[in-house]
């Protein structure tokens, strides 16, 4: 019955046969074959659909073994060529056999220039070390000069009298920072706070901190005094701005980012206003490069404090 095919089902002998039958029950039987012989075919096709997935399936367990061999192969290539670029580069091998003593000693090999980078890296470690302040145990010891005070020309935006003393005048100070600095100032009793206000003046900016009397102070306002108590505001050149640093050309370098303790006490004595008004250091000038010298407005021969 399942080698029976659709053209079985109308053999004149067989259809005779179902004929004699009953019509309804012939009819039955006849569909019941016909089914049944095109569920023979679809699990035939079946059938050879699943041996050719397993085929397929064996045929790719084989291509990806394949695979891995020739990766392998590939692999082992390249350390071998790695390998042998690495002998063909390391240097022959000394002899092991003692050099004769030559009574005469060779000659002296002049160094080679190192390269840019070893430049480089010593400038960095060079500038490091400048840039170190003096407390700082692994720099050199920076020089005691004046190059090491950030002075600045400021404006004097606003002043008025200390509240706890009438010797000393609080000033707030343009700098050309976001906001003005307050510095306490020992000015003396004669100061008229309306000619301060607006003033152009010079600062020492990298002082530490400190409170006068209860307010805080956060610079020192540089003054030139004379015998007698007479003091007056040392003057940056006209046409000068709050922020211009004043420097001494004759003394190069940067500032500390904050003076030790009595720095300025043992520069000070150097820092003088000479016969010409000019204030100077060890002889050399005081200024705003481009704008011109800082002077004591009506004193020489004293002292800058």
């Amino acid at each position: 019955m399942n080698n029976m095919n659709s053209d079985d089902l109308f053999h004149p002998s067989l259809a005779a046969a179902l004929m004699k039958l009953d019509p309804e029950d012939g009819e039955q039987i006849m569909e019941y074959l016909k089914t049944h012989v095109l569920l023979s075919r679809e699990k035939a096709l079946l059938q050879a659909s699943v041996r050719e997935q397993k085929k397929l399936l064996v045929e790719n367990a084989k291509l990806k073994k394949d695979i891995e061999q020739l990766r392998a192969q590939v692999q082992d290539k390249q350390r071998r060529r790695t390998a042998k670029a690495l002998l063909s580069q390391a240097p022959p091998p000394h002899s092991l056999s003692p050099a004769p003593a030559s009574p005469v000693s060779p000659p002296a090999v002049s160094a080679a220039p190192p390269p840019p980078s070893s430049q480089v890296r010593r400038e960095k470690s060079s500038r490091r070390r400048r840039a170190r302040p003096a407390s700082d145990p692994l720099g050199a010891e920076p020089q005691l000069d004046v190059s090491r005070l950030d002075l600045r020309v400021g404006r004097v935006v606003a002043v008025r009298r200390h509240p706890l003393t009438d010797t000393m005048t609080v000033q707030e100070v343009d700098v050309g920072e976001n906001a003005p600095r307050t510095v306490v100032s020992k000015l003396g009793e004669k100061t008229h706070l309306d000619q301060l206000r607006g003033s152009l003046v010079v600062l020492l900016c990298n002082v530490k901190a400190c409170k006068l009397k209860g307010v805080a102070s956060q610079a020192r306002l540089l003054c030139c005094s004379a015998p007698g108590d007479d003091v007056q505001l040392l003057l940056p050149p006209a046409g000068s701005a709050p922020g211009d640093r004043v420097t001494v050309p004759s003394y190069h370098g940067e500032p500390d980012r904050e003076l030790p303790s009595r720095l300025w006490e043992q520069l000070q004595p150097d820092v003088q206003v000479d016969c010409r008004g000019v204030a100077t250091y060890r002889g050399s000038s005081l200024q705003v490069q481009g704008k011109g010298l800082c002077r004591g407005p009506a004193l020489s021969g004293c002292s800058v404090r």
